[in-house]
């Protein structure tokens, strides 16, 4: 069953990991990869990548991602948004924190954040969700 408006964006609200889908070119299926992101009904989706990753290269060559979240419990759901990218902008420490913070405990921040200098100067892309694609298939042990 297709989720609504209200419910696919409180559960894309939610600290998933998504799979990030971006057209790779002529011949190539999309580059998929797995991803923290970050996302406010409403709002803006934001994920952060190196300046000069492939990533990167993709989203400015595209223009337009997907992002996918999914659980398995306690029941099987899935939402899908794309759209278009909004903005690109230098990531501070503080877009960085808030990222790490949504997705690690407490007592990992401070570790995971001094393990994030090593990989250098990373990059905010944001996304205007457009297009969705949802579902809740219930709970599958019950079959």
């Amino acid at each position: 069953m297709a989720l609504t408006p209200r419910d696919r964006e409180k559960f894309l609200s939610e600290p998933h990991i998504g799979a990030l889908a971006i057209a790779a070119g002529p011949d190539r299926g999309p580059l998929t990869v797995p991803i923290w992101y970050d996302y406010v009904p409403g709002g803006e989706l934001w994920l952060l990548t190196g300046p000069q990753s492939k990533k990167m290269t993709l989203l400015r060559a595209a223009g337009r991602f997907s992002l996918m979240a999914e659980r398995l419990e306690p029941t099987v759901r899935y939402v899908t948004a794309e759209g278009p990218v909004t903005r690109i902008v230098p990531a501070d420490d503080a877009l960085h924190e808030a990222m790490v913070r949504r997705y690690l405990p407490e007592d990992q921040v401070a570790g995971y954040l001094k393990f994030a200098e090593t990989l250098g100067e990373q990059a905010a892309v944001y996304m205007r969700p457009e297009h969705w694609l949802s579902a809740d298939l219930g709970d599958l042990s019950e079959l």
